[in-house]
């Protein structure tokens, strides 16, 4: 099959997570037709379908909300938006109980009845999610990735063209708004689930102008049994950590201490135990986390009386909190026609510098699906559909047919290169950040300068994802080396001190050169934020 499905919609979603199965639910409740593109099958890919996960959801009691609020804020580096949080975390809470009712996902009991709403299994939730969306009439392209968005002539973002992997199809969907749940980026590091996550919704949203925020806080390190790729690392908590000769590894630890972690194994290998779990902790973790466990199981490994070799994987956009920057309450992007949400949008919001593991993480999946969603929908009514041949690719790099340009599966190991090792991007010191940023940049001048792509639909969509990782790469390290000081998830070992006046938002944009804009957030609501907006993107204001 050869030719190229067309279609038009009102709100296309590109994406099949979380954040995009909410994006459509809240779009499908304002009336809107939606279609979803997936690169992967809506469901089962991504980060959250193979693991179980906590979820920030607090009932709407003062005194809890506050505590909520409180937990994360010293370690983000009182980067968070109070208003934001409770915004996500009413919407949080509405989600949930809707999950348990229209989406029927089977909550556990407690001892008196009440369901425990506090978190979800991955499995189950993206195959209640996925049903959910088929029911109320929404159209999923599974195996269908995004190549690039299309734009009208006036700059307004009119739906995205890709490739159906198992057809063999292109097509091209014209839309009256679209949302980018793509995901993050983990520089395909293996680690669990993010085989997907290649940056590529980041990369499309950068070639219409989008910026983004907090690309510093993108150096998430999950810990692993060495070898693996489940990035679990709440249990670690329960964790001590070992040299080869069996001494403790002083100061190593999970949610403090993981540095020490990386700096040990810059010369020596690491083990782990989850010696500090008693009999009843360990039986409730392999409860809650069987994939974790499954890992030792066919190893025949006990983790909790024998030690094992770790090692750090690490996690990028994924569990970091950089993305694409949005400006007002319904997460648009100060690109006429173009919303983000989930991983692929911004967490400072919630959760300034420091992640959010996975509680506030599935949180603002949720939550700013359903405010993408919204204003998509209400976005989409205003403008109308655009027709097919108004409207034409805005994608740049890795779109050529790969006759002078080096291989894409070449490209990402140059750019991974500079982005895994955790020496570079984890323990920071602007030697070697400029070092890994100058390569980049030479990397990207490289791409941009040939014919960088492939002749076959298979090999174009290796070469954008190489493209989007090198990308990403480059505003990571533009914006770290902007923030000179140690804050949040950045820490610089030449700047170890917290700076009182760097308190405030970097915000990132450019591809061919990268320019990074220091200051507070864009203003949340109303013609302000899209005046703001329009004058940083180049006046395309709808």
């Amino acid at each position: 099959m050869t030719d190229t499905l067309t279609l038009t919609t009102d709100v296309l979603i590109i994406g099949g997570g979380p954040a995009a199965t909410w994006a459509a639910i809240a779009a499908r409740d304002r009336g809107a037709e939606v279609v979803m593109v997936d690169k992967g099958y809506c469901g089962t890919s991504g980060t959250t379908a193979p693991a179980g996960t906590g979820v920030w959801y607090v009932a709407p009691d003062p005194a809890a909300r506050a505590e909520a609020k409180a937990d994360r804020e010293k370690l983000g580096g009182h980067l968070a938006d109070h208003d934001w949080m409770d915004r996500v975390l009413d919407q949080t809470y509405v989600n949930m109980n809707r999950l348990g009712d229209e989406g029927r996902y089977p909550f556990p009991r407690d001892d008196a009845g009440a369901q425990i709403r506090t978190g979800v299994q991955g499995p189950e939730y993206m195959r209640r999610m996925r049903a959910w969306v088929q029911r109320r009439g929404v159209v999923i392209l599974d195996h269908s990735p995004a190549l690039e968005l299309l734009v009208d002539a006036g700059g307004r973002v009119a739906g995205a063209a890709g490739h159906r992997r198992q057809t063999g199809q292109d097509y091209r969907i014209t839309a009256g708004a679209t949302v980018v749940a793509t995901g993050g980026c983990a520089f395909l590091s293996r680690a669990l689930g993010t085989n997907v996550d290649t940056g590529d919704g980041a990369l499309m949203a950068a070639e219409v102008g989008a910026h983004f925020s907090g690309m510093e806080f993108a150096n998430a390190y999950a810990i692993v049994p060495k070898g693996s790729t489940v990035t679990k690392t709440a249990y670690y908590g329960y964790a001590t950590f070992f040299h080869a000769d069996g001494r403790v590894v002083q100061g190593a630890g999970s949610m403090k201490g993981r540095s020490v972690i990386a700096r040990t194994l810059l010369s020596e290998k690491v083990y782990a135990q989850l010696d500090r779990a008693d009999e009843q902790t360990a039986a409730q973790m392999r409860l809650g986390q069987p994939n974790f466990f499954l890992q030792f199981d066919r190893r025949g490994i006990d983790p909790f009386t024998q030690r094992f070799e770790v090692d750090l994987l690490a996690e990028g956009t994924v569990r970091g909190t950089g993305g694409i920057n949005v400006v007002d309450d319904d997460c648009w992007t100060g690109v006429p026609g173009l919303y983000a949400a989930g991983d692929a949008a911004t967490r400072e919001r919630i959760c300034g510098g420091f992640t959010g593991g996975g509680s506030h993480n599935s949180a603002w999946a949720m939550s700013s699906g359903s405010f993408a969603g919204i204003g998509a929908a209400a976005d989409a009514r205003a403008a109308g559909r655009p027709g097919h041949p108004e409207v034409h690719g805005a994608g740049r790099v890795g779109l050529g047919s790969g006759l002078r340009a080096a291989p894409p599966d070449e490209v990402v190991r140059a750019a991974q290169d500079e982005l895994l090792p955790f020496d570079k991007n984890y323990l920071r010191h602007g030697t070697r950040l400029r070092a890994a940023r100058e390569s980049l940049d030479t990397l990207w001048a490289d791409l941009s300068a040939s014919d960088f792509g492939a002749a076959d639909p298979l090999g174009r969509i290796r070469a954008r994802q190489a493209a989007a990782i090198t990308a990403v790469g480059r505003w990571i390290y533009h914006s770290s080396l902007a923030r000179t000081e140690s804050r949040g998830m950045s820490k610089r070992e030449d700047y170890p001190d917290l700076d009182p006046a760097q308190h405030g938002h970097l915000l990132a944009a450019g591809l061919d050169e990268v320019t990074v804009r220091t200051g507070d957030l864009l203003p949340r609501s109303g013609a302000d934020a899209r005046a703001t907006a329009g004058e940083l993107i180049g006046g395309r204001v709808a």
